[in-house]
């Protein structure tokens, strides 16, 4: 009688843990914040050729310095999401101090939740599985023609359009095709 007490009880906290498991998709991935370099954030901006007709989404902004300078040196809209509020305010902050705050906003949310529709190009200095699990909403949310751009990470089996090695920094481009 024990060990089928023991089964049922070992049976019923595996299910316990799998209904409080959420799926793979809703995993939280920790980024940490890693300043991208001043001369990587041009090349990023370069090599998406953008022009003061975009509007460049900046998934993980940080202190906001990628959308700041596609405002600054093109004339770029500009949106940065980020999960900490305290980076939210710096980008403000900078924004405000480069003259460009009337260009750009940001936003403190889950890059995972927003709105990227807006978007004709996306910057991304995240990690592998963040890319990745990004995938699907950048090719179902974003127009043909927006152009993706990655500081170091690559979206796995995903072959880029561009790929260029600056200071020591890979840095991938992707276009989004029609459907």
């Amino acid at each position: 009688m024990r060990f089928v007490i023991a089964l049922f009880t070992a049976g019923l906290l595996i299910h316990l843990v799998e209904a409080q498991t959420p799926p793979a998709d809703q995993i939280p991935i920790n980024t940490p914040y890693v300043a991208t370099p001043p001369e990587v954030v041009d090349a990023m901006l370069d090599l998406a050729k953008v022009s003061a007709r975009d509007t460049i989404f900046d998934l993980g902004c940080g202190d906001g310095r990628i959308v700041i300078e596609a405002a600054a040196k093109y004339g770029a809209r500009g949106v940065g999401i980020d999960l900490n509020p305290d980076r939210i305010e710096e980008a403000r902050a900078n924004a405000a101090k480069a003259g460009v705050a009337d260009l750009v906003r940001f936003e403190a949310k889950d890059l995972f939740d927003a709105d990227i529709s807006d978007a004709t190009v996306v910057a991304l200095y995240l990690l592998p599985e963040a890319n990745l699990r990004l995938r699907s909403r950048l090719t179902t949310e974003l127009k043909p023609g927006t152009r993706i751009v990655s500081h170091s990470f690559d979206m796995g089996d995903w072959k880029p359009d561009q790929q260029k090695l600056f200071g020591g920094a890979h840095l991938y481009l992707w276009t989004v095709h029609p459907k």
